[in-house]
């Protein structure tokens, strides 16, 4: 069910709040292998496990049912391109977002083209 303005505004601020307190994480030792990572990841319906058994495209549908807008999308793939073990899933994502948002973003295009390399 479609969520009305407002709430679509107040989950995005919670999704918001929680991918950056996960940005925050990754960038200290240990990153996403921290209980403190999984909680956070778990109120996003996710878990490091989860992410790394579903397919780019069953992740992709993940993302979209939980009501990520594109700005939340391009942050959950941000940090995932900050493990090796999830790159492929970064730039999955970081695809879905440039197709489904119509606008391209040479920002995006250059995060994609980093994690090619």
């Amino acid at each position: 069910m479609p969520l009305s303005l407002g709430l679509r505004d107040e989950e995005n601020e919670r999704i918001n709040n929680i991918l950056n307190k996960l940005t925050e994480l990754v960038y200290v030792p240990g990153g996403m292998n921290t209980p403190d990572a999984e909680q956070l990841l778990a109120q996003l319906g996710l878990s490091i496990e989860s992410i790394a058994g579903m397919s780019n495209d069953d992740f992709n549908s993940h993302v979209v049912k939980f009501h990520f807008d594109f700005a939340n999308m391009e942050k959950l793939a941000d940090v995932l391109a900050t493990d090796p073990e999830f790159g492929e899933k970064a730039v999955s994502l970081y695809n879905f977002i440039q197709a489904e948002s119509k606008m391209f973003s040479f920002d995006i295009f250059n995060k994609i083209n980093a994690l090619k390399l």
